[in-house]
């Protein structure tokens, strides 16, 4: 079986506020490390992190970063 590589980082930035959401919604905003709309972290690029993004895509916007 093939693995399927991830090379670089993501910057994810909050561009919606949490309010108004369910729990679960501003669970995975924590855990990703956003707190604040326009907050900005950068984690490494992975299916674990690629899965938590997709549950809250109207709430963030995702650019890919390349190492060098």
């Amino acid at each position: 079986m093939a693995v399927k590589e991830f090379p670089g980082e993501l910057r994810i930035k909050l561009v919606r506020s949490l309010i108004g959401y369910p729990k679960s919604q501003h669970a995975i905003a924590k855990g990703l490390g956003l707190r604040k709309p326009n907050s900005v972290v950068v984690r490494k690029d992975c299916p674990e992190i690629w899965g938590m993004v997709k549950k809250i895509p109207h709430l963030v916007t995702v650019e890919v970063v390349k190492n060098k």
